[in-house]
């Protein structure tokens, strides 16, 4: 006789072949002196020689025995968990069960099924509804009859597009993406010097669209972006165009499907979008940077909506912008620059890298204003067909560098206040100076992106807090 407080759980569902293959075995226990419940995951019937089946199409009990795969059977002792199998295996039910002779006519061992409360975005709805949530955050309730788009417009909490609503389970699935704990503060977010915790961007990149495998680049992001350099407190007050624009680097890329190549900085690529986008809403609303309010610019740009894109690396002999900034080669890395609009550069007569980079320059020298120099930094992304250019020739990352450099360089009696009758320019005292246009060390943050088919490059220019070249600086961030 076994003890009275022994007892079997099973876990089943209909759609399992292994499922319905023990039930003989099944029946074999409940004509045993074990008692046994059986829960049944998609149909309260299970089988017709059967009846004593419990409901378990909620999955609650699933998701409190923490089931996996079907058929399970636990063992408990005194309403304790001591042991548990799971597909069929005639040895381990009958070790298990001390009952020998179990299924005689089945085969030895037949694996079983994954179990219904595992499947995709089902065990954080489980875990939102029966378990422990680990949300600190103040959780606003509604209605039933409340819209949650409609109040989030409401309660000042979008870009001015709608967001999905953040809900316990998402949220828990965003959670998912990282090993990080969720109360772990990433930092302390401007302007209004709020602790901006794990679990706060993981409610932001909900609210985003985001996927959970981006969340350790946007983690990435956020670090960069409240590192000194990057000055986020005066590009969100700035009167200028200006915001955060991010640039992805390393395996992690293709990873999770950016795109670097055709309409990189255009819609359509939700790792780009949704990225770019949470940070954002993560600086509105942890940070508290409300246009109109202490966001002040003029006009601003549609990048605040989001900008963020991917370098192309499928060039072995290009190096990589994050590498040549110091990480390491196959290292994952953020750069973040102080950005505004995008201005195109369309050469389709240079067929030489250096008439190439003449060209170039020659729309280079107009950032910010033709006769103000090391203002701003810039992006230069350099398209597929303008590459082949420079690379015919030999050309790599310094060679390109070096010629920008050089022929944005220009005398500075060119440049003065009155030059030209222009009254903006730089002091007299520069007249008889070759002045250069950006920094050597970072005012050009030179990649390849974009797609095949036009003679095409794109210049992402920046902040004119970038004049103050020690204390405003693009940010790159390894992770």
């Amino acid at each position: 006789m076994t003890d009275k407080h022994d007892s079997l759980v099973a876990v089943v569902k209909r759609q399992c072949p292994t499922c319905v293959l023990v039930v003989p075995v099944i029946k074999q226990l409940l004509q045993s002196d074990r008692h046994i419940d059986i829960y049944c995951q998609d149909d309260d019937s299970f089988h017709d020689d059967i009846n004593l089946i419990l409901d378990d199409r909620n999955l609650e009990q699933s998701f409190q025995h923490g089931i996996e795969h079907v058929p399970t059977l636990i063992r408990k002792e005194h309403g304790q968990e001591t042991g548990r199998v799971f597909g069929w295996n005639r040895k381990e039910w009958e070790l298990l069960t001390g009952i020998k002779g179990l299924g005689e006519d089945l085969p030895e061992n037949q694996p079983g099924c994954g179990s219904k409360s595992v499947e995709p975005g089902v065990l954080e709805k489980l875990q939102a509804r029966y378990g422990a949530v680990p949300i600190t955050s103040r959780k606003i309730e509604f209605s039933k009859w409340d819209d949650p788009v409609e109040q989030a417009y409401a309660r000042g909490w979008t870009d001015g597009l709608p967001i999905v609503p953040p809900t316990d389970d998402r949220i828990l699935r965003m959670l998912s993406g990282t090993a990080r704990r969720p109360n772990e503060v990433v930092g302390i977010m401007p302007p209004n010097m709020q602790s901006c915790t794990v679990e706060k961007v993981a409610i932001n990149a909900v609210m985003a669209g985001a996927k959970p495998e981006y969340m350790p680049v946007i983690l990435a992001v956020v670090e960069a972006a409240l590192k000194p350099d990057f000055a986020l407190h005066g590009v969100l007050c700035t009167l200028s165009f200006s915001g955060p624009v991010i640039l992805v680097n390393g395996p992690v890329t293709k990873s999770i499907g950016m795109n670097w190549g055709g309409n990189c900085l255009g819609q359509g690529n939700r790792a780009n979008a949704t990225i770019g986008r949470t940070l954002q809403l993560i600086v509105r609303n942890v940070g508290g940077g409300v246009p109109g309010e202490i966001d002040r610019a003029v006009f601003g740009n549609p990048g605040k909506y989001t900008y963020c894109f991917a370098e192309d690396e499928t060039d072995p002999d290009w190096q990589p912008l994050h590498i040549s900034r110091g990480c390491p080669p196959g290292s994952n890395a953020v750069t973040l620059h102080q950005g505004h609009g995008l201005t195109s550069f369309a050469d389709n007569a240079a067929r030489s890298a250096d008439e190439l980079a003449r060209s170039l320059s020659a729309q280079l020298v107009n950032e910010v204003h033709p006769k103000k120099v090391q203002i701003a930094n810039v992006i230069v992304a350099i398209s597929p067909e303008h590459y082949r250019i420079f690379r015919t020739d030999g050309w790599g990352r310094k060679e390109i560098e070096e010629a920008l450099h050089h022929y944005t360089t220009r005398p500075g009696r060119d440049l003065i206040s009155g030059a030209q009758g222009i009254k903006e320019g730089i002091d007299e005292k520069y007249a008889e100076e070759m002045m250069p246009k950006f920094w050597r060390d970072h005012g050009i943050l030179l990649v390849r992106a974009g797609g095949p088919g036009g003679l095409l490059s794109a210049i992402i220019g920046g902040w004119s807090g970038g004049r103050n070249r020690d204390e405003v600086r693009p940010v790159t961030h390894t992770f």
